[in-house]
């Protein structure tokens, strides 16, 4: 992972805590990620898997799509599966399978994500 991109994303997120205004340990105690991890995510010393960002989403006051798209599990404005998907909702992955994805390890995330591309693109040839 590029170092500028963790240095990006652990920037807003600290820009977000801090215009809400909640110190790192309220936002520690909100999310149930400790104080140290979410201060090495903000330095860009850690990249947050997608379980720690749909952790910190709400009491950061982002939708969990919001700060996937930020940390590039999904793409900004392109839907990840086809319209007659029931995981489809708009341009956002549905909260469900967002939260479950969430729960598994980075490279299962990214290979699902890849997957779910890959059907959007043979839906989009098809119509």
């Amino acid at each position: 992972m590029d170092t500028n991109y963790k240095n990006h994303l652990g920037r807003i997120i600290k820009q977000q805590r801090i215009s809400l205004p909640l110190t790192l340990q309220e936002l520690a105690a909100k999310s149930n990620v400790s104080a140290s991890h979410l201060g090495r995510i903000e330095r860009g010393e850690r990249f947050p898997s997608a379980h720690i960002l749909q952790r910190i989403a709400k009491p950061l006051g982002f939708e969990e799509d919001e700060l996937f798209t930020l940390a590039g599990y999904l793409s900004p404005q392109s839907p990840m599966v086809s319209e007659q998907s029931p995981a489809y909702s708009g341009d956002r992955l549905d909260p469900y399978v967002a939260r479950i994805l969430a729960q598994e390890p980075l490279e299962i995330q990214r290979a699902v994500i890849g997957i779910l591309a890959i059907l959007q693109s043979i839906a989009k040839s098809k119509s």
